[in-house]
């Protein structure tokens, strides 16, 4: 699960299906991209980053980057 992906989606008030029409695409396509499914296309990554405001890198790990 892209939990960062989940946590901002619903931070800002979306559901998947309010997010998918923001983007332009099916809500079960974007379903399929927050659960690590699918990989977004590098148009449709930017245009998830920018419409969730988020300017990190990992925002499509599914598993969380451990720092040492």
């Amino acid at each position: 699960m892209r939990t960062i992906m989940k946590r901002l989606r619903k931070e800002q008030g979306y559901t998947q299906e309010t997010l998918a029409k923001e983007l332009g695409v099916s809500t079960s396509h974007y379903s399929q991209v927050e659960t690590g499914d699918k990989q977004p296309s590098l148009n449709l990554g930017l245009r998830i980053k920018r419409v969730l405001n988020y300017y990190g890198d990992d925002i499509f790990d599914n598993e969380p980057i451990v720092r040492k």
